[in-house]
C-alpha cells in the first residue's frame, strides 16, 4: 500500500511543483541551476516523499500499532472536511480503533528529513533544514489527503457535467 502510493503520479507531481518552487527561489544552491539543477531538486524532493512515505506509511506504523490510511469523512460542510483531511497528517487510528497522534507519519516524516543529508549539499544540510524538510513531506500528505476526500465530489461533478445526454 505504501509502495503504490509512494509511486502514484500525483506524488511525482508534488516533486516536480516543489523541485520548481525551489528552482525558483533559488534553495539548494549547491544544486545549480538549469534542468540538471531543475532534475537534482526533483530527485531529492522524490526521495523525501519517498522515504517518508516508506517509513511513516508501511514500517512505523507497525512498530506503533497504527492504521496508516486515509478514511474519507464524505460528508459535511466543505470546512470540515477540509479540517478533517489536513488533521489526518497528524492524527491516525490506531490498531484499537481508536484515534491517536501519528508518531508514525511525523516521526517517518522527519526520519526521511534526516536520511536526506545524505544526499543534499553540504550547504544544505542541518537541523534546521531536516525539519524543514519533515515539514515539506508533511504538507504534502495534508494536500493528498484534500484531494484523496474531495476528488470522487469533483470528479461525480465533473463527468455528469461533460456527459450530458445529446438528443
Amino acid at each position: 500500500m505504501a509502495f503504490r502510493s509512494a509511486t502514484d503520479p500525483f506524488t511525482f507531481a508534488f516533486a516536480a511543483v516543489d523541485a520548481g518552487v525551489n528552482q525558483l527561489q533559488d534553495d539548494y544552491h549547491g544544486y545549480g541551476q538549469g534542468m540538471a539543477g531543475y532534475s537534482k531538486r526533483f530527485g531529492a524532493s522524490y526521495v523525501d516523499s519517498f522515504d517518508g512515505t516508506m517509513l511513516g506509511n508501511a514500517v512505523l506504523p507497525v512498530v506503533f500499532h497504527q492504521d496508516p490510511r486515509y478514511f474519507r469523512k464524505g460528508t459535511g460542510s466543505i470546512k470540515g472536511r477540509l479540517w478533517y483531511a489536513a488533521v489526518s497528517t497528524v492524527r491516525c487510528r490506531g490498531d484499537n480503533g481508536r484515534w491517536q497522534p501519528s508518531y508514525s507519519n511525523l516521526l517517518g516524516n522527519l526520519a526521511a528529513g534526516t536520511i536526506s543529508n545524505l544526499y543534499y549539499t553540504q550547504e544544505d544540510r542541518g537541523v534546521g533544514l531536516t525539519f524543514q524538510r519533515a515539514l515539506v513531506v508533511s504538507a504534502e500528505g495534508a494536500i493528498g489527503a484534500v484531494l484523496l476526500e474531495f476528488w470522487p465530489d469533483i470528479s461525480r461533478k465533473w463527468v455528469r457535467r461533460h456527459n450530458k445526454p445529446t438528443d
